[in-house]
């Protein structure tokens, strides 16, 4: 694998911010780094209390855009122990939220900050995790079929299993080709009221995955919808789809980054 890190930049330091969590306090800074075409990526890094190094998450998140309830799932995650970090691949390109179509050039966007997350020096020099939301897991699938190596484990908050930009019978019957050719143990995680498309064709993945033997669950939760886990009219039992979600996500990293008991990496 020929390393990226050569085009990767931090242009500049915008702030830091501490904030207490249940696993102590979390501090989360901000960079700009450089994508392979030299586009700026903002990044928000989210550091665990105590001393590294620690494992290291890559988050990725929806087309809805980068805003405070992504801040607080990246806290989360550095209160369970996780050191994390989250490019922007939509602000630094000045796209609009919401997009309908995928725009390929963001995915060196969401490849510089991986390479950045591996290169910081308070990261374990292992394989990373990766936690995506919505758009989010079809860049994990396309890092995966590209970089499995450098990959231990996806979570998939209600993922999109295809290419956006895929004609219709694509996106009603099949899924992406990367399903076909990745390796990386995946945790799907959705609401059994999401809508149907995204939940067939998630389903479709799973069976995909499952039958080449790829290491895969399906968490499907009753009377959830879509973004169960930061939606404001969340009712009672989304809430604790939440709650449960945030649990099997951080099992399943840990599983497969081999972490302790302790949430820590195996040693060299």
């Amino acid at each position: 694998m020929k390393s990226m890190l050569g085009w990767l930049f931090i242009l500049s330091l915008t702030g830091t911010a501490s904030i207490g969590m249940a696993g102590g306090e979390v501090t989360v800074s901000e960079v700009t780094i450089k994508a392979a075409d030299g586009s700026e990526v903002p990044v928000e890094i989210a550091t665990p209390a105590g001393k590294g190094p620690f494992p290291p998450v890559l988050f990725i998140h929806a087309k809805r855009g980068y805003e405070g309830d992504e801040r607080a799932h990246i806290r989360e995650l550095a209160g369970q122990g996780f050191l994390v970090v989250a490019p922007d691949w939509q602000s630094g390109r000045f796209i609009e939220r919401w997009p309908s179509a995928h725009n390929p050039e963001t995915e060196m966007d969401v490849e510089a900050g991986m390479d950045y997350l591996m290169s910081l020096p308070n990261a374990c020099k292992q394989p990373i995790g990766i936690v995506g939301l919505s758009r989010g897991p079809y860049y994990a699938i396309r890092l995966a079929a590209k970089r499995g190596q450098d990959i231990a484990a996806i979570v998939s908050y209600y993922g999109h299993m295809q290419n956006p930009n895929a004609p219709e019978p694509d996106q009603l019957f099949r899924v992406a080709p990367e399903v076909m050719q990745l390796t990386t143990p995946m945790l799907f995680l959705i609401g059994e009221q999401d809508f149907e498309l995204r939940r067939i064709v998630g389903g479709r993945a799973f069976y995909a995955l499952w039958e080449r033997g790829v290491p895969v669950e399906y968490q499907e939760y009753p009377l959830a919808r879509r973004a169960f886990d930061f939606r404001p009219d969340q009712g009672p039992e989304e809430k604790i789809a939440a709650r449960h979600a945030r649990q099997r996500a951080k099992e399943w990293l840990a599983r497969w980054m081999k972490l302790d008991s302790d949430m820590r990496c195996p040693k060299s």
